[in-house]
């Protein structure tokens, strides 16, 4: 840990508005907090799993112990100011899997007098954070890059609560039916977190996640804590391989209509290419399968995958092979990309000079 030494929780009302970050909505709940004198505030990083779930067990942790907590998503795109968070007799403020922009955390403990908790775990986030003897005494960092956020908040609140009673007695910050099955769910968004990529269909987890992501705002989602709740790995990861088989079956199918391609009219040779118009969003598993059947026939190991994009003609470009760079034709067109997966628009006029005659 970085310390920088320089009844129910209170739930923010469901908003007329769709605007969800510095909203009319989120103003308000502000207000009402500053009438009642919410003692605490859970600001927590938007969209992110590791956020949204730290909001999950602050939420919780509040509930248990019976003390009101407002808790608002914190977004980049429309960040809060220093000045929206002034709520007399306010006294911790919890900054969950962000620090905010540069000098925002320490601004705010200048400001506000309480005691700032913030919980971060990704290096390039300290490059934003004031010097330290520029931090005030009162803001105290929880930083672990070997940890994540989400991880560390759930240790945190787990020991606060325990700290919090006398006795053993009663529920700790998850029921027991709830907590293996949520450390492991835990387990996987760190690994993804951390960029580890090892555990057991960590892919196929982080694609079922995937879909949640939008659900993530405490605002316009009323029921995004109980939505967390009920979220389990086995259950993502098997929705996450059933996605990804359907998607290699939809490819499948498009590449029994495969053309040749004479990359810039030839001058970076062939390889297969497909029309994919409306299934844009399969290119990148099209264009894989598409790269080792233009290899298997002696073309370039290269998928040249070409759809409509908003009234323009792109190419995707995907190659399986390391030797080769999928970047230098794109590059040339004005694109870009890297060496397996790289993309351009491209004139409908330049498109028929590469178009072969002979199909393969």
């Amino acid at each position: 840990m970085k310390t920088c030494r320089a009844g129910s929780s209170w739930v923010c009302p469901r908003p007329r508005l769709s605007r969800c970050f510095r909203s009319d909505a989120a103003l308000a709940a502000i207000a009402r907090a500053r009438d009642e004198r919410v003692p605490n505030l859970a600001l927590y990083n938007y969209p992110s799993f590791s956020g949204a779930f730290s909001a999950l067990f602050a939420r919780l942790f509040h509930s248990r112990i019976r003390v009101p907590c407002l808790i608002l998503p914190f977004s980049s795109v429309e960040p809060f100011r220093v000045e929206d968070l002034h709520i007399p007799g306010l006294e911790k403020c919890y900054l969950l899997d962000f620090l905010g922009p540069k000098g925002f955390a320490a601004k705010l403990a200048q400001q506000s007098f309480c005691k700032i908790i913030a919980f971060e775990h990704r290096k390039s986030a300290f490059a934003h954070t004031s010097a330290k003897e520029d931090c005030p005494e009162n803001l105290v960092i929880h930083s672990n890059t070997e940890k994540s956020s989400v991880t560390a908040v759930y240790e945190y609140f787990s020991a606060q609560l325990a700290e919090n009673r006398s006795t053993n007695e009663g529920p700790g910050l998850l029921d027991p039916q709830e907590q293996e099955r949520m450390e492991m769910v835990l387990k996987y968004i760190e690994d993804g977190d951390l960029r580890r990529w090892t555990l057991p269909d960590i892919k196929a987890f982080n694609i079922g996640l995937s879909e949640r992501r939008s659900k993530l705002n405490c605002i316009t989602n009323p029921f995004m804590y109980e939505q967390l709740l009920d979220i389990s790995a086995v259950d993502l990861i098997a929705k996450g391989n059933a996605y990804t088989t359907a998607r290699q079956n939809s490819a499948s199918k498009f590449l029994e209509k495969v053309f040749k391609v004479r990359l810039g009219r030839g001058l970076y040779g062939e390889c297969l290419g497909i029309r994919a118009d409306g299934i844009s969003d399969s290119s990148d598993e099209i264009g894989k399968q598409l790269s080792v059947k233009s290899a298997a026939l002696g073309l370039r190991p290269i998928g040249a995958v070409v759809y409509m994009q908003r009234n323009n003609l792109k190419m995707s470009l995907r190659s399986t092979d390391d030797a080769t760079d999928t970047s230098e034709v794109a590059k040339a067109y004005g694109g870009g990309g890297n060496s397996a997966s790289s993309s351009f628009i491209i004139r409908m006029d330049e498109y028929n000079h590469w178009l072969s005659v002979n199909s393969p």
